[in-house]
């Protein structure tokens, strides 16, 4: 039984390695391909030409939401608040609420 769980968490460790080489993978891409596009476009600017168009931004933006997506895909809500966040955050505003009452006695 117990091969058994430790194979299953072998797997899901495994799954979850797999996921998050992907994420930075795509993440990787998209700063190393944008780039390059930045770059071509400030060095093509015809006279009198703005660099700070839509234009300009348009697939950063868009790929940034993908890339938005998939973070979150992989990341879950834990790449914001994280799995214990709620009881760190009492734990920080009651020491901050103990340090600041001290500080009066």
């Amino acid at each position: 039984m117990e091969n058994l769980d430790d194979q299953r968490r072998v797997e899901r460790a495994a799954k979850r390695v797999k996921a998050l080489k992907g994420f930075y993978q795509h993440l990787a891409i998209y700063l190393i391909v944008n780039s390059v596009l930045l770059i071509i476009k400030a060095r093509d600017l015809e006279p009198n030409e703005a660099f700070l168009t839509f234009s300009t931004f348009s697939t950063l933006i868009f790929w940034g939401l993908g890339l938005g997506i998939h973070a979150f895909g992989t990341f879950g809500t834990s790449a914001v608040f994280g799995t214990d966040w709620e009881e760190r955050k009492i734990r920080e505003l009651m020491d901050k609420d103990k340090e600041g009452s001290e500080r009066w006695e």
